[in-house]
């Protein structure tokens, strides 16, 4: 446990991060950033990052390190060490890196001095150094995407930012065979029941509270941390296993016992340095245009979160208290495109326009601004992809498009094929329906890498439409609505920063190894129902086309830990490890 312990230690205080304390500057077109980011006794760990004025495709990087340090693990790069001299390269996946710009390209653990080497080589080009570290972290203020003064919301919170690692997610992963190479990844905390607000020594939240959380980013050093709010009345209409301890009418209790307490604790004054992520309300409003009458889809509970209007009371009440800290920024809930990818003229057909416009409805409500809206967050806790790469939604097979083919089940008229063309699509919708036009995406990226055996590596040749998209999906869920536990998952795109433009970053919200849900019923006093969609040897129902469940066996309720599923996402993991 003593060995656990450290090595925690030094994950703790990683993330996402490109500012460095030790900087080499390039003559030679390359830049190199040798960052120590945690020490102890006589062991470090260092983060490196390549920036490359020219296009890499492939890297071998080199250096001398101060006589007796040595390195005695590493990850994400294949390397060696012959007396002082070390050598890494690339491990295929992250062997690009584009004109201008900056890849935390590997990581690693040494012992003897953390100081930085003298001098780099990137393919045979010296990258001249070591320069003065600069005297701050944070970037020039009219850089737009920057830290500012405590107070000042920046443009993107994840820009040049350390994010929080969670120490009890942090143990679980690490604990696992392999699972030390992911075991410095921020993901978000989830506060599920009020009890999370104050520790309740639950397998999902342990013995940390929100404060405690808090607290410990800022040992850390962290400039971010994510927080999951997530208590409604009448939680997740539409399923069982994620329900929450709220009945649908108990909405004062919501605002007064569960947001009120949250909002004194991250508004103290010591956390004014500390941007907070708030991911408010999963699984929530889209239901309300999905899952209720007079569409087939409809669930009893959603029609009466419909009518009592207790979603649209809560979260505009939640948003607005949050949104008014200066410290906060909040991501509302958006589904994915396997949810909300459907436009269409006919009401019943359309959820794309028509969740936009509910989302759009809660400015005014509760004093809710969209000043307190700092963007939207899709695929939460989801394994939609977040991108085809093989096949486009509208691409011609078999004499007509294939969204315009109804035998092709898997697409069945959606517009979309991913979450970055759904987010991207969306963030424009909602600045129309009133949300300010500097909104920023997030995509949750924790289960949706679908690596392993059953990855494609190009286009089937089928003339056959069902076959040819079944042979080019990467996705191998039996239908896009499946959500639970899915068979066969892995890893996505590790957390970034600015991955794409309008997305703020792929972040890991749902921590990989907790459970969606138990695969029978189980007992408990958490709120937690057996809900069908997570027993594998369910056939569906009409929200999920009537197809099979795709779910793991032997998981255990919601937010608790398998080791079992853990194994899979890091075997599967996409781009690998």
């Amino acid at each position: 446990m003593a060995i656990t312990g450290v090595a925690i230690g030094a994950l703790a205080a990683t993330g996402l991060t490109f500012a460095s304390a030790n900087q080499a500057l390039a003559e030679e077109g390359c830049k190199v950033d040798y960052k120590v980011v945690s020490t102890w006794g006589s062991g470090f760990q260092a983060n490196v990052t390549i920036t490359a004025d020219e296009p890499i495709n492939g890297w071998e990087l080199k250096w001398n390190f101060p006589s007796g340090t040595t390195v005695s693990s590493a990850w994400n790069v294949s390397w060696s060490q012959s007396g002082t001299a070390f050598t890494g390269k690339d491990v295929g996946w992250n062997a690009s890196i584009g004109s201008g710009q900056s890849r935390e390209v590997f990581g690693f653990i040494g012992s003897g001095s953390s100081t930085a080497p003298g001098q780099f080589t990137v393919n045979g080009d010296v990258c001249n150094g070591p320069v003065d570290p600069p005297t701050s972290d944070d970037p020039t203020s009219d850089d737009p995407t920057s830290p500012g003064e405590p107070g000042d919301k920046v443009d993107n919170p994840y820009a040049g930012a350390q994010v929080y690692v969670n120490p009890i997610w942090s143990a679980n992963a690490a604990a696992e065979p392999g699972g030390d190479a992911i075991a410095d990844q921020p993901t978000g905390v989830w506060l599920d029941r009020t009890s999370a607000i104050y520790g309740n020594d639950s397998p999902t939240t342990g013995s940390m509270g929100l404060e405690d959380h808090l607290d410990e980013a800022l040992e850390q050093g962290a400039d971010v941390i994510q927080v999951v709010i997530y208590n409604l009345p009448g939680r997740d209409c539409a399923a069982l296993a994620s329900n929450g301890e709220l009945a649908a009418d108990e909405i004062d209790e919501y605002k007064n016992d569960y947001i009120d307490p949250i909002v004194d604790i991250m508004g103290q004054s010591k956390y004014a340095d500390l941007k907070i992520v708030n991911v408010i309300e999963i699984d929530s409003l889209p239901n309300l245009v999905t899952n209720v009458s007079p569409r087939a889809t409809a669930t009893d509970n959603c029609d009466t979160m419909k009518a009592n209007g207790n979603y649209i009371d809560g979260i505009s009440y939640a948003t607005a208290e949050l949104g008014a800290l200066p410290n906060t920024y909040n991501y509302l809930d958006a589904g994915h495109h396997g949810w909300i990818g459907w436009t269409n003229d006919d009401p019943q057909y359309d959820n794309f326009h028509a969740s936009a416009e509910l989302w759009g409805s809660l400015i005014g409500e509760n004093g809710m601004t969209a000043d307190d809206v700092h963007g939207f967050i899709t695929n939460t806790a989801n394994y939609s992809v977040l991108e085809e790469p093989y096949w486009d939604v509208d691409q011609v097979v078999g004499g007509r498009p294939i969204n315009q083919n109804g035998d092709v089940k898997w697409v069945d008229w959606n517009s979309y094929n991913g979450e970055i063309d759904f987010a991207t699509a969306l963030r424009e919708e909602l600045i129309d329906n009133g949300f300010n036009e500097d909104i920023g995406m997030l995509i949750d990226t924790s289960r949706n890498g679908w690596g392993g055996d059953y990855r494609p590596t190009g286009p089937s040749t089928s003339t056959n439409p069902i076959e040819f998209v079944d042979e080019s999906r990467l996705d191998q869920r039996y239908n896009k609505g499946n959500w639970c536990n899915q068979a066969g998952a892995g890893l996505g795109e590790r957390p970034q920063a600015n991955p794409e433009p309008g997305i703020d970053a792929y972040v890991w919200i749902k921590p990989p190894g907790e459970s969606d849900g138990a695969s029978e019923e189980i007992p408990n006093n958490e709120g937690k129902g057996f809900d069908e969609m997570c027993d594998p040897d369910y056939q569906g129902n009409i929200r999920n086309g009537n197809n099979p469940s795709g779910a793991r066996d032997d998981m255990p309720l919601s937010g608790h830990w398998s080791s079992e599923q853990f194994a899979e996402l890091l075997a599967n993991a996409y781009p690998p490890l």
